[in-house]
């Protein structure tokens, strides 16, 4: 197929450089404009880059000497892509009006901000758990007055080290859960060369974090009706958010209760079976497996098991029986990885599977 072209907003950061390195020998996309602040305009990528290049890959030769826009000059950026991703470093309500004004010029927007997780209509997707939520684009499109430009979001990346087993368990009925993340400082934009403050140290708060932890995973869950998402009720989540020295890798402490009995080695049938639209269609970015199981007392480990099946997969350890709750378990997933840049990625491969992303006319 001929490749679709697609720009990156806010590309100097540290989700803009993931994109660049997923995207630069991707079998569907070519990057044909990167975008970023005022301050970046005119530089080429190496320029305005290079100096703070977060990424342990090389920065991509494609990109370079590509010549940075003003994330602003909207119709500019939007007539040389088909389709652009967001990681620009905004206010919410600047991100909300640039990435409308995106759509409104018929580009398609794969966001990996926050800032339109809670609008109606926009689809938040783990393409493996809730594809059919991309049904809302319709709905979404009326209101915008478009016909082929909208948003979509992937969610926040530390739901992603938890939310897909309570999907792999949906028919065991999970109503009320616990979990505590040790969160990676890349989660903030951060390497321990510019927050050595990290160094040996435990942060006990991440603003924001822990209300999009116990809210987003029900949006994942909901259902499409009369034009909107309706959130599910259940599970009930409560979660505590907690920075620690690691790079990268979100991991999450887990204790539930489940309406309907399972058996332990029943669960773990459900975790390592359980696959999506990605695996089905086999896009490019999707992992073969996508929840593994460690069955080793001491996994999964951030320096053993983060890069799993290439930092998509999620991986899962610890199930056993609790003694307040029904169950407890540890769960891993990168956060930079299949929590942002990934993901995001994945969910527009699955939306030109689909057939929402095509090439403008």
């Amino acid at each position: 197929m001929e490749k679709l072209k697609v720009g990156i907003l806010g590309a100097t950061g540290m989700v803009g450089q993931r994109f660049a390195t997923l995207l630069a020998d991707h079998p569907w996309f070519e990057i044909s404009v990167l975008a970023a602040s005022p301050r970046s305009e005119g530089k080429t990528y190496e320029e305005a880059v290079l100096s703070r290049w977060k990424m342990t890959a090389p920065m991509p030769e494609q990109v370079r000497n590509m010549v940075i826009r003003n994330v602003n000059d909207v119709e500019a950026i939007a007539a040389q892509a088909d389709m652009v991703f967001s990681a620009v470093d905004m206010s919410k309500e600047e991100i909300r009006r640039i990435e409308e004004a995106f759509a409104k010029t018929e580009t398609p927007v794969v966001s990996n901000n926050s800032a339109h997780r809670w609008t109606e209509d926009v689809p938040m997707v783990i393409p493996e758990i809730n594809p059919e939520h991309f049904d809302i684009i319709e709905a979404q499109k009326k209101r915008l007055g478009t016909t082929r430009g909208f948003i979509a979001v992937k969610p926040n990346c530390s739901i992603q080290a938890y939310t897909p087993a309570l999907a792999a368990w949906k028919e065991y009925e999970p109503y009320e859960v616990v979990a505590s993340t040790y969160q990676a400082i890349s989660g903030a934009g951060k390497t321990f060369a510019d927050w050595p403050e990290m160094n040996g140290n435990v942060i006990p708060f991440i603003g924001g974090e822990e209300e999009k932890s116990e809210k987003e995973p029900l949006k994942v869950f909901g259902r499409i009706e009369n034009g909107v998402i309706v959130p599910a009720r259940e599970p009930v989540i409560t979660c505590q958010c907690v920075r620690i020295p690691v790079l990268n890798g979100h991991t999450a402490s887990v204790f539930l209760r489940l309406r309907k009995k399972a058996e332990k080695e029943e669960l773990i049938e459900k975790l390592v079976s359980f696959r999506g639209y990605p695996q089905e269609k086999a896009l490019p970015s999707a992992p073969k497996q996508f929840i593994q199981y460690c069955r080793e007392e001491n996994r999964p480990q951030v320096s053993l098991d983060v890069d799993y099946e290439g930092g998509m997969g999620v991986s899962i350890g610890r199930l056993r029986e609790d003694t307040v709750y029904d169950w407890k378990f540890i769960g891993l997933a990168h956060n930079t990885l299949r929590g942002a840049a990934g993901g995001a990625v994945l969910c527009a491969e699955t939306l030109t599977s689909l057939g929402y992303i095509q090439r403008k006319p």
